[in-house]
């Protein structure tokens, strides 16, 4: 019996693995600890269980639907792409670690992809209804935003700007899940703390490991448009000014890190952004562009890594 049920749970989990890369599942997982720590730094703590398991339900759903929604939105150019063999295929990048675009692979169809992305936004919205109204707003605009950021693909290299708003979206929207009326200015600083994470860490770093397929289809990201010199300088501003805005955004929440905790989130900063994005200034390859782009994925989990250790070991100890 158990075998049996072992067998059908892992049929299940093959035909559903197209799902989860059509999201990119191991990059969201990464993803969703921005919300988490919005949630926690603002509150000074963890929200009530209720709260922090419809919140989590939520967030998976919000990314998992958002980050669909890129494949359907960019279908047509994924396809292209690969009828023309020039698809980024590098085993190194972490957006690889699954297929990468199954709908523009033909392994799972549009039709379903986009019953994919609905039903997942669906759960989203009455998640984030139940949480706070406003949340669904910020949802929708995130929705909204990612669509126009697809669409500027070969417009303008200001639609990584977009892609930052839309980063953005998740902890502001965690922050409103767990306060109705939080501080202006811990929003703004946690909107620019993500915002140029995404910027220097993330947008960047990817647009440059796809510079020659970009340039073959004549898009307009910033290592295309403005070269990579260029390119190399405002990854390396962003991710300064995304280390500074996560310290003031530590000395803007009630968690009270001491000395000690605020200088591991100095070498988080440190090694996650500024140590591999200094490498992609003095490298400018694809190879540096790659593993800052790993790098900085994970950096959200490791901040969110300091917030849990602080408040276990200030719970029992300090």
């Amino acid at each position: 019996m158990m075998s049996h049920l072992t067998a059908g749970y892992r049929e299940w989990f093959r035909r559903a693995t197209p799902f989860w890369a059509l999201s990119r599942t191991p990059h969201l997982l990464l993803d969703i600890a921005t919300p988490v720590s919005g949630a926690i730094l603002i509150r000074g703590g963890f929200p009530s269980a209720g709260v922090m398991l419809l919140g989590l339900v939520t967030a998976f759903a919000g990314y998992t639907a958002v980050y669909a929604l890129n494949d359907i939105v960019d279908f047509r150019t994924d396809t292209e792409k690969i009828n023309a063999r020039a698809h980024n295929d590098s085993k190194a990048y972490l957006d690889n670690a699954m297929i990468r675009h199954p709908m523009a692979a033909g392994v799972i169809s549009i039709s379903r992809g986009i019953l994919w992305a609905g039903l997942w936004s669906l759960l989203a919205l009455i998640g984030a209804y139940l949480l706070n109204p406003v949340c669904v707003w910020i949802f929708s605009g995130g929705v909204g935003l990612e669509i126009v950021y697809c669409r500027l693909w070969k417009v303008t290299p200001f639609r990584t700007f977009v892609n930052g708003i839309v980063k953005a979206c998740g902890p502001l929207a965690a922050v409103f899940a767990v306060r109705s009326d939080p501080p202006v200015l811990f929003l703004v600083v946690l909107f620019f703390w993500v915002f140029f994470w995404e910027i220097g860490g993330q947008n960047i770093p990817a647009d440059w490991a796809d510079i020659e397929e970009d340039r073959r289809f004549q898009a307009r990201t910033i290592p295309v448009k403005w070269g990579i010199d260029r390119a190399a300088i405002i990854a390396v501003l962003a991710l300064m000014l995304s280390f500074l805005f996560n310290i003031v955004l530590f000395f803007a929440s009630p968690l009270n890190l001491n000395a000690i905790f605020f200088l591991i989130l100095v070498a988080v900063n440190f090694y996650f952004l500024l140590q591999p994005v200094n490498r992609l200034y003095r490298a400018r390859n694809r190879q540096a562009a790659i593993a800052l782009f790993n790098r900085a994925s994970y950096y959200p989990l490791a901040v969110l890594s300091i917030v849990f250790l602080w408040l276990a070991l200030s719970r029992f100890f300090i």
